[in-house]
């Protein structure tokens, strides 16, 4: 791809910005959020031998991810995948990964491991997460159209904001600005949809997103 120029770097240095202050928090939510489920779960994923087997490799995941060790980050995951694929563990495990070798400058791993998170996760939440971080991934990648189309088709609730946000950061970095414009909208009324909905929906937003979305909208000439 051509590349970009000192607009458009600028235009993606400030989108991979938020990703950094934002995106790891959306993730370990969400991560969070579907670990406490396993336990309730894991009888309908896996026998329970099994899942507990994959909850102590997931476990040794989480340790190795938060002290930054890729080498045993990867081959956990790998674990997980190979011999626990069936359990929301695999998924929630190569999710943990891909984040990791993405802060680490490696996007081609990445992918690959988001790619089966948006192929096996057993919950649809799960593998719209994997779509929206690959999305995210191809944008540093500069794959724009490959970006866009990861975000095409039906998304958890949960998520659609930040799928129709990612769909303008996707849309600016094209020069789509007016189209930019109506996906950064579309997400803010998603996000108000959300909080008058009030249960899961109104909590899928960490505290301050909404503003997040609107200094986006402000950057592309605000609501019209």
């Amino acid at each position: 791809m051509a590349a970009l120029d000192l607009e458009e770097q600028e235009q993606l240095s400030t989108i991979k910005a938020w990703w950094a202050a934002w995106g790891n928090l959306i993730t370990w939510t969400v991560i969070a959020v579907s670990a406490s489920l396993i336990g309730y779960q894991a009888w309908n994923w896996y026998n329970r031998d099994q899942a507990v087997k994959a909850s102590v490799v997931f476990d040794a995941l989480q340790d190795a991810a938060l002290v930054g060790d890729l080498k045993k980050t990867r081959e956990t995951a790998g674990q997980l995948t190979e011999h626990f694929g069936g359990s929301a563990y695999a998924s929630l495990g190569a999710l943990l990964s891909a984040k990791l070798h993405v802060d680490n400058g490696d996007t081609k791993t990445a992918r690959a491991q988001l790619e089966w998170v948006k192929a096996n996760a057993p919950e649809n939440m799960l593998r719209d997460l994997g779509r929206l971080r690959l999305a995210y991934v191809l944008i540093e990648e500069q794959a724009f159209d490959e970006a866009n189309k990861q975000l095409d088709g039906k998304v958890d609730p949960t998520l659609e904001a930040r799928f129709l946000e990612a769909r303008g950061d996707v849309l600016l970095l094209q020069d789509k600005r007016d189209e930019a414009r109506t996906a950064y909208q579309a997400a803010l009324t998603k996000i108000d949809e959300n909080a008058k909905a009030g249960g899961a929906l109104a909590g899928a937003a960490p505290q301050g997103y909404r503003n997040v979305v609107e200094i986006k909208l402000d950057a592309v000439g605000g609501a019209r």
